[in-house]
């Protein structure tokens, strides 16, 4: 039987995907004002912060594309991107397509290891300590949550008339 977090894991992606249709890539670039990201780097975060709590704490290999860690890391923004990331900026069908496979992959490599210890706990920067891949999704599912919120509210300000850079 399914773990119940791999259920919840698939709704909250979906909720995700959705805010990628539609959308242009000009619109994904654009930073609103007063904000250090635009809505591709929320993406790409989202990506890279479950594929750490996933496989990087199990110990378990990552499928990180070249420059995403650099790129969408806890910390960077686009505004201070340094110069030696020569890789592309993903698509927002590559990050579509990364986004789709990554909560097969995780329920493949982690249905039987839910309630194992990680093999490296981790405290969020909220102070959560995470110990086990069970915790670790979900506490995914408030992270990547967040962040659509933030996707939502961008869309809206950017909409707004004179809004964006």
């Amino acid at each position: 039987m399914d773990h119940f977090l791999f259920r919840q894991l698939d709704f909250v992606r979906s909720q995700t995907l959705k805010w990628m249709d539609g959308l242009t890539e000009e619109a994904a670039d654009k930073i609103p004002e007063g904000f250090r990201n635009n809505i591709r780097w929320h993406f790409g975060h989202v990506y890279v912060v479950l594929e750490r709590y996933c496989f990087q704490y199990s110990g378990l290999p990552l499928h990180l594309p070249p420059g995403f860690k650099e790129r969408f890391e806890f910390g960077t923004s686009p505004l201070t991107l340094p110069a030696s990331i020569t890789a592309p900026v993903p698509t927002l069908e590559e990050l579509r397509v990364l986004l789709q496979g990554q909560p097969g992959r995780i329920r493949e490599a982690l249905s039987h290891r839910m309630p194992e210890k990680a093999a490296q706990p981790y405290t969020t920067s909220a102070g959560m300590l995470l110990e086990t891949p069970e915790q670790f999704v979900s506490f995914n599912l408030f992270h990547e949550g967040m962040h659509l919120s933030v996707i939502k509210l961008y869309t809206s300000l950017l909409r707004a008339p004179g809004a964006g850079h």
